[in-house]
């Protein structure tokens, strides 16, 4: 019997018992829909990269299960009362024109007034379900890969307190409105193992889920993850946000040894639109990798899934 909440029906192919970024429910012999929705505040100052972000972020839930996203809808939370209509138009166009480099087909949407602005969207994806990738199917031996580096959370901290450098502003803006499109296309072709995307829980959070729906432990190689430039000098200015520490306080009870260090601190960071953490098999993600350098696509391996040892985290 499912349990509350919980859907008994037989062509729910994932729900919510593992925390995996999207639902994927089948509709005929050889296809599924994929959905997510996803809403955040803003970043940054410009009210079109802001909505550009916001698409990157939402679409990215259904890359990361393998799927290709197709229909979009809208959600907007808007105070009309003390922010000009043309913000919120600026807003929709950036998020049409993120969903327009995917290919995906804004169908409508809903503004609600409130008080603090906001904006996301929900997405509908296809898959074939025989390919459906999960957060929850590592196993031992597999390379761990990210395809973004680490520091959103951290960056937008600093540009929200006007202390970020243009520079570091402008590649953290580059990253997080870049697709995981052809990450996702390449993990399907190299036969990944499990997938998720990096992004509130910061990498150790979304670590620990796939390695707990998995009963796996996963080791980080903490000196192989990319980061942002001057994250750790943003890092000594008290340039942290509190969901940072949230995360590390969530994390600890599984960790192999308290790691309360600030130079961890990037680890936690809660990311938006961050990219891919993929566990491929040694040879497949040796191929992965190749084929990613080959492609001009960013992909570093920072660690490997174990046999549960008592823990589901250890960095080293």
């Amino acid at each position: 019997m499912a349990g509350i909440g919980e859907s008994s029906d037989s062509n729910l192919i994932v729900g919510f018992g593992t925390a995996d970024d999207a639902g994927v429910y089948r509709i005929a012999e050889g296809c599924a829909l994929v959905e997510t929705v996803d809403v955040i505040t803003p970043l940054v100052d410009d009210p079109f990269i802001f909505g550009r972000i916001a698409a990157t972020n939402a679409l990215s839930d259904v890359y990361a299960m393998g799927g290709r996203p197709v229909t979009a809808m809208n959600l907007a939370f808007f105070p009309a009362r003390s922010l000009p209509v043309d913000l919120l138009k600026e807003i929709l166009r950036g998020g049409s024109a993120a969903l327009s480099e995917a290919g995906c087909c804004l169908v409508g949407g809903h503004t609600i007034e409130d008080h603090e602005l906001k904006y996301g969207l929900s997405v509908t994806g296809l898959i074939d379900p025989s390919v459906v990738v999960k957060n929850s199917t590592a196993r031992p031996g597999d390379r761990l890969v990210i395809t973004k580096p680490l520091g959103t959370g951290i960056v937008s901290t600093a540009i929200k307190g006007e202390m970020c450098p243009a520079l570091v502003e402008a590649e953290a803006i580059r990253w997080m409105t870049i697709l995981n499109d052809q990450a996702s296309r390449l993990m399907l072709r190299c036969g990944a193992s499990a997938a998720t995307d990096v992004t509130g829980f910061g990498l150790a959070g979304h670590s620990l889920e796939m390695a707990r729906g998995a009963g796996m432990t996963f080791r980080i190689k903490v000196d192989a993850v990319p980061l942002f430039l001057s994250l750790h000098e943003l890092i000594s200015d008290g340039l942290v946000p509190a969901g940072c520490y949230r995360n590390r306080e969530h994390v600890a009870p599984h960790l192999a040894e308290n790691r309360g260090d600030d130079q961890f601190l990037p680890l936690f960071d809660p990311q938006t639109s961050g990219g891919l953490l993929i566990a491929l098999a040694e040879d497949k993600a040796l191929e992965f990798l190749r084929l990613a350098a080959n492609n001009g696509i960013f992909a570093v391996e920072i660690g490997e899934v174990l046999p549960f040892a008592g823990h589901f985290l250890e960095f080293s």
